[in-house]
């Protein structure tokens, strides 16, 4: 199994990071992908992946929350992720994007901001890890300006209708515990009808545990439940949603 998103730079590892690690191995994860939001917070990514041996990559990205936070020096801000990342060791480029929910910056700036990094991670070749949230129309839009762009929509949480648009760009869609929740049944349409070959998973820990773990904190060993649900789903067994999720997961992010 591949976590294929998770925030083990999160203040809510600092205490027991090594248990979290050493549980995802147990339970039979061989790669947990570390998603940087902010220069600052890449960079320990970067640091923590170089430490783990393989069994940690990263990503680096300003994400709407952590470029809401750099206010005016949103430019600095991206010249610093421009230089780390061409500085290697990372896999994607993200988590960018849009988030209509909370509204943090005019949504032309977002977009402005999402394309600029989009356009940097094409330059790069390195794929894209896509945050959206009551924003899939102009998410749609702005992806479909950007044809050379390819990478994974991360916590997908709407319905088929949406996933297909991202499936005809060419994008990967990414489920997580939000699968298992009682009010998701538009979410699990959409899993059973994801091709396998664009099919991943991801934890999003410390954030959105699947059952039965609700509302505590998650972390990357409970993938398998996500993993579980998904090939009830599919009908299909547990080793080959696993397998299928991980190839996905090794080709898209070049593991």
């Amino acid at each position: 199994m591949i976590d294929s998103h998770c925030h083990l730079t999160h203040d809510r590892f600092g205490s027991d990071l090594q248990g979290v690690l050493d549980r995802a191995r147990a339970a039979g994860i061989e790669c947990c992908v570390t998603i940087g939001t902010g220069v600052e917070d890449s960079g320990r990514a970067l640091a923590l992946s170089r430490e783990s041996g393989g069994f940690v990559r990263c990503t680096a990205g300003l994400d709407p929350f952590s470029a809401h936070r750099v206010a005016d020096r949103f430019e600095e801000a991206f010249e610093r992720l421009s230089l780390l990342l061409r500085s290697g060791g990372f896999c994607a480029v993200g988590e960018i994007g849009l988030d209509y929910h909370y509204d943090l910056d005019p949504r032309p700036v977002q977009r402005d901001r999402l394309e600029r990094q989009l356009a940097l991670a094409e330059e790069l070749d390195l794929p894209v890890v896509i945050h959206v949230r009551e924003a899939h129309a102009d998410m749609v839009e702005v992806l479909t300006d950007h044809p050379a762009s390819r990478g994974v929509i991360h916590s997908f949480t709407a319905g088929l209708a949406e996933a297909e648009r991202y499936l005809d760009l060419g994008w990967y869609v990414a489920f997580n515990g939000v699968l298992t929740f009682k009010n998701a049944e538009a979410v699990r349409e959409a899993a059973r009808r994801v091709p396998e070959e664009r099919l991943l998973v991801e934890t999003d820990s410390p954030y959105l545990a699947p059952a039965p773990f609700r509302g505590k904190r998650c972390e990357p060993a409970y993938v398998a439940h996500t993993l579980e649900l998904l090939a009830r789903l599919r009908a299909i067994s547990l080793a080959e949603a696993a397998r299928a999720t991980a190839d996905n997961a090794r080709r898209l992010f070049r593991l």
